[in-house]
């Protein structure tokens, strides 16, 4: 009985006793769904809670590095007005570590700036799933790159003797 007792508690995640992946997979894209939706909704409150507090939102501009606090009076003015983002995801695959209590994605959204990636990573803290970092960048088609590449020169250029 006491080995029952030792495996079980060895070979089951402290906090939820869940270890399937497939479950756990199952919980994150309903997780990241509604994340998502409360972006869509202007529920920052909601939005914000899923992120640790040390968790850092990497934007598509290069200057959009932030922690959550930051992130969240950014994100103020456009909950406040209901002027928020809607991000849909189209596929998404998320992965889980062995103890399952880690987990790391990456999903295609159609937003309003077209085809976007996003990823990040979960880990599971005194029982519940916290967003530790999400980035975000816009998917460009490798045929597109040379166009692009013309249109970022000049402001990386700037950006570049900013950070030197």
């Amino acid at each position: 009985m006491i080995f029952l007792s030792i495996l079980f508690c060895c070979c089951t995640s402290p906090q939820t006793g869940n270890t399937d992946p497939k479950e756990i997979r199952l919980e994150i894209d309903k997780l990241l769904n509604k994340w998502h939706l409360d972006a869509a909704n202007a529920d920052l409150d909601s939005y914000i809670e899923l992120m640790d507090s040390t968790c850092n939102y990497i934007g598509t501009d290069a200057t959009e590095n932030w922690k959550r606090n930051d992130f969240a009076a950014f994100c103020q003015p456009f909950f406040d007005t209901k002027k928020t983002w809607d991000f849909i995801p189209v596929q998404r695959d998320i992965y889980v570590n062995e103890t399952g209590n880690t987990v790391w994605f990456d999903e295609i959204l159609d937003t309003h700036m077209g085809t976007c990636r996003g990823s990040g990573s979960l880990e599971l803290k005194n029982g519940k799933w916290k967003l530790m970092q999400y980035v975000l960048s816009v998917a460009i088609p490798n045929e597109s790159m040379d166009a692009v590449k013309k249109v970022k020169y000049e402001a990386d250029s700037v950006f570049k003797l900013k950070v030197k």
